[in-house]
């Protein structure tokens, strides 16, 4: 049974953000909607353990196009990563937990990132540390629902319809939502030379 026992419910959305674009925004709003958390925090990452250094655009560049992009008074742009000097998910949720020990955190990843998940640095930390909202993305869903870590943790997988439900829930704890796919993608952008990383 949830318990709601917090003052605030806040969705994490990490990445490199290597450009933000609006399908971070999409995303975002997608959970302030059916997750009903009260916001949405960027967690821009200094560098992203899984991606390497030379393709990526300043700390400062990245952060103030994210600040653009989200154009939203409920999306927040944070460097908090920066701030506390944190590298791994799991390291930067144990510290945003102390930090703020009356909201209740939810972390937002695209499918594409379930199928990956295994590789993150203590991801089994990071599942019993917060609910997890995956959102379909692209050509992901079927082969994310049959990766390591969503057959590993079948048994914790919730229904869509109480997606409102998953910030009181106590993890582990994760819901994949059938949203409609955005098509925007970082790597497309970069790759169709949209954005400079060295600029």
């Amino acid at each position: 049974m949830p318990v709601r026992y917090v003052r605030k419910t806040v969705g994490l959305l990490g990445g490199s953000f290597n450009p933000a674009h609006d399908g971070h925004r999409y995303i975002s709003l997608q959970a302030l909607k059916l997750l009903g958390v009260d916001e949405v925090w960027w967690l821009v990452s200094p560098l992203n353990p899984l991606k390497e250094a030379k393709d990526m655009a300043s700390y400062d560049r990245r952060v103030a196009i994210a600040e653009q992009v989200s154009n939203h008074p409920r999306i927040k742009v944070s460097r908090i990563e920066q701030e506390i000097g944190t590298r791994y998910t799991a390291d930067t949720l144990e510290k945003l937990r102390e930090l703020y020990p009356d909201t209740a955190f939810v972390w937002l990843m695209g499918a594409d990132n379930l199928t990956q998940f295994h590789r993150w640095y203590k991801w089994r930390s990071i599942m019993r540390a917060v609910p997890i909202a995956v959102f379909a993305r692209k050509n992901y869903a079927l082969r994310a629902l049959h990766g390591k870590a969503a057959r590993l943790y079948r048994l914790y997988r919730q229904d869509p319809q109480n997606a409102r439900d998953l910030a009181f829930t106590k993890p582990p704890a994760w819901v994949f939502l059938p949203i409609r796919k955005h098509p925007a993608s970082s790597t497309e952008i970069r790759n169709k030379g949209l954005f400079k990383t060295g600029e």
